[in-house]
Order: C-alpha cells, then structure tokens, then sequence
C-alpha cells in the first residue's frame, strides 16, 4: 500500500531541523505518487578521507527514510569541490585536496554507504564528471549568478570579513559549484547538516538561474564527535569510523560522556521519542546505570555496522581488558565516596594523586605529558580533563605500565 505524501512528510520531519519549505515538500511528495516518479534525493560528501563516520550516518539515515518511501537517493562524491576547499563552519580556509588524494580517499565511499542505503535505490554520482567538462566561460556564467553581498551572509565569511581574516575568491566558488550540482543532478531534495543550509539554499537559487525546479532544503543535527564538545570530524580525529573493527567502535563508544551517550542514542538508534525519555527517567532515577545503558549503545552501533556476533565478542573483550581480566588477583582497588565530590567529577590530576599514581599534579601532568596515563588503556592526553565518576566505575587507571588502579565509586 502506498505511503499517502502527508504520512512521508510527517515521518521525514523527524528528526529534522530545517525544512524549505514543508508546502513545497508535500506538493513535491504527492507529484511523485500521482506519477509514479520517484524524487531524487541528493547529499553531498566531502572526501577529505577514505573512511565515513557515524556524523554521516544520521544523514544517511534519512537518506535511508526516502528510500523506505521509494525514492531515489544520490550519493554524491565531492571530488571536484574537495580540491577547492570548503570552509563551512570554519573561520580559516580549509586545505584544498589534490586529485590523487581525492581519488585514493573516495575509494572505499560506495562499500561503507551501503552499511545504511538500499544499493538498488542508491546512484553513487562524481561531480567532476561535470565540471570537468565545463569551459572558463561556463564557470564565469555561474559565479554571475551570486553577489558577493549574498556571500557576506554566510556567517563564517561574515565572521571572517569582519575580523578581516583574507578569504579567498575560489573559496566564494564552493556554494556556486555545490548548487550547480543540484542543476546538473536535477535535484528535487537536498539533505545536509544544519551548517550546510546556506550552500543548499544557494542550490535552490542556482536551479532557478538555470531553468531547474527548485529543490527543497533539509537538514539534520550535526553530531557531536567523541570529546562532546566539537562536531564529529575526520580532521579533528574525534570520529568513530563507520569502517572500524567491532572492537575500535565498541571501545570509543565507551568513551563518550553520560550526556553524549543519550544524544548518540537519539540521532544513530532506531530508539523512538517515547523509549528515549524512558530512558532517561530510568537513569534520572538510578533504575539503570550509565554504563550498562552505553554498553548497550556499543553493542547496537556494532551489530548495525558488523553484526550480533561480533558485538558480542566485543563486549567481551571489552569487559576482559578492561575490568581486571587479565591482570593481577591483587591489584589495587581505590573506592571514591560520592559524599566527597559535590559535583559527581574531578580533575584528571586530582584523581592520579587521590589514586595514589601520582605524588602531586605538577608529577601528574608530567605523567600525562609523557603519554603515561590512561583510562581503560586511551591515553589521556588533556591534564585539564575532568573525569566523572559514572564513567570511571570499575575502570583502571595507569600511571606507567606497572603503576594502576582499580576505582570503586561507592555511596
């Protein structure tokens, strides 16, 4: 039975932030029935390395909803504008790519993204196939089709503009190029990161310059990456990998932050509205501790990406390294009191001298200066880290391969 549009519509807003404009969209939805035409859906992707991480899978996983309606999604591989460089959200100009590190890079893209999309409903697009073939001329015709006031109302241009920060003209291209490929693509929707909309709202005028129906613009939450703090990125290293092993993926997740972990849940999990405020009744009220609830997050993340098997052997090795198996009968367990820590938290150095690991916090900077220190053997390398106790509960602290602790957190 078909889906009716306004069904399509209310099921693609979740999770959404931006949508331009709803009407459009239905209008869009119940042509596409009434012809039996498919929309084609594009996102574009950055090959700026060879693997994706699970940031882009909240946009694949709306990808992965038009499909379920029966659209055509387009996977498309930036490779001409990777060589430009986009600064989106930056306020320095990102390094521009060479051909050869865009091809290396883009290898692997087509494998990973058919961990989420249907491979039948999926058009895997290069937009050097165009632009490779355009003429200096074709290229003056486009950045006609802009203002450089239009360009001033990027944030980060303005930002940078104000702060008179050089920005250079190739980089006023890469929102003309980025539109032109919704021209060139004849795209009905285009899907991006909440800091993409300008560049797609540029497409939606590009269209109109060259005779094109205008796409619609929607755009999803950027995830923040394993430090809670930046979104996650392949350039910043803060990314778990949609290619890492079962035992990287289960690892890193058991990184994040408590709060992290209930944001991870929302935008990478098939968890609904209803089952994720549960949740956090149940942690708000100690029903469920937060390591036994990111255990299972670790364990979802890995069986989407690899399978049951192996998140099971992943939780396994996990709990074997990393909760005393293997290590010596007599190894120190320290208990940190509750009662003592107002704030539940305290300083990476507090914890190596209160742990016994260190003498004092200048030692215990050193310690982490020289790479000595971990968490359930991640290297800590910010001696300003402030470390939660739910997230330390039963883990072993190293302050040299022979020097480590057990914490305890007790009431």
């Amino acid at each position: 039975m078909t889906i009716s549009a306004e069904e399509q519509l209310h099921e693609l807003k979740k999770g959404s932030v931006d949508l331009i404009s709803e009407t459009e969209l239905l209008a869009k939805l119940k042509e596409a029935i009434a012809k039996k035409k498919p929309l084609r859906i594009k996102a574009g992707f950055d090959p700026s390395r060879p693997d994706l991480h699970l940031g882009h899978t909240v946009l694949l996983n709306k990808m992965r909803q038009f499909q379920r309606f029966g659209h055509q999604v387009i996977f498309l591989i930036g490779d001409f504008t990777a060589m430009i460089g986009d600064p989106t959200g930056k306020n320095q100009t990102r390094p521009a790519l060479t051909e050869d590190e865009c091809i290396e890079n883009s290898k692997t893209y087509a494998r990973q993204v058919y961990k989420v999309l249907d491979p039948e409903k999926t058009e895997v697009s290069y937009n050097s196939s165009w632009f490779k073939k355009m003429s200096p001329a074709d290229f003056i015709r486009l950045a006609s089709q802009y203002t450089v006031a239009r360009m001033l109302e990027r944030d980060d241009f303005a930002k940078r503009y104000r702060d008179r920060v050089p920005i250079s003209i190739h980089e006023f291209l890469y929102p003309l190029v980025q539109g032109y490929d919704s021209v060139a693509l004849r795209a009905d929707v285009e899907l991006g990161g909440t800091d993409q909309k300008f560049n797609l709202i540029v497409g939606r005028e590009i269209q109109k310059s060259y005779g094109v129906p205008s796409q619609c613009v929607l755009t999803v939450p950027i995830l923040e990456g394993l430090d809670g703090v930046q979104k996650m990125s392949k350039s910043l290293n803060n990314y778990i990998a949609v290619e890492d092993s079962p035992k990287e993926m289960f690892g890193k997740t058991m990184r994040v932050s408590d709060e992290l972990m209930l944001r991870y849940y929302e935008l990478l999990t098939d968890i609904t509205t209803h089952e994720l405020e549960l949740l956090k009744q149940d942690l708000a009220n100690g029903r469920r501790h937060p390591r036994d609830v990111k255990v299972q997050l670790a364990k979802t993340l890995v069986t989407r990406f690899h399978s049951a098997e192996d998140a099971n052997r992943a939780e396994e090795e996990f709990r074997r390294v990393f909760s005393g198996g293997g290590l010596p009968d007599d190894i120190p367990v320290i208990d940190l009191s509750r009662r003592d820590y107002i704030d539940q938290q305290l300083g990476i150095c507090q914890l190596l001298v209160r742990l016994s690991l260190a003498t004092s916090s200048s030692e215990a900077r050193r310690f982490i200066a020289g790479g000595a220190v971990k968490i359930n053997d991640e290297r800590v390398a910010d001696p300003k880290m402030i470390v939660k106790l739910d997230e330390i509960d039963g883990h072993i602290i190293r302050s040299s391969k022979k020097n480590f602790r057990k914490v305890r957190v007790v009431e």
